[in-house]
């Protein structure tokens, strides 16, 4: 796991972002229920990341 996972997280994160905004903007609750669970799976990783980091210091 490295720099590219990062990245990756993020990119899934932001796209879940979108996700929800679109389901907002379409008054699409499944959409926008799916873009919140994007974005806490990718902050999920994103967290299990600082900690690793945390151990690698």
């Amino acid at each position: 796991m490295g720099e590219s996972d990062k990245i990756g997280n993020k990119a899934e994160e932001l796209k879940g972002k979108a996700k929800e905004a679109a389901g907002k903007a379409t008054d699409d609750e499944r959409l926008e229920a799916e873009g919140r669970r994007d974005q806490t799976a990718a902050n999920l990783k994103q967290a299990g990341e600082n900690v690793k980091d945390a151990f690698r210091s």
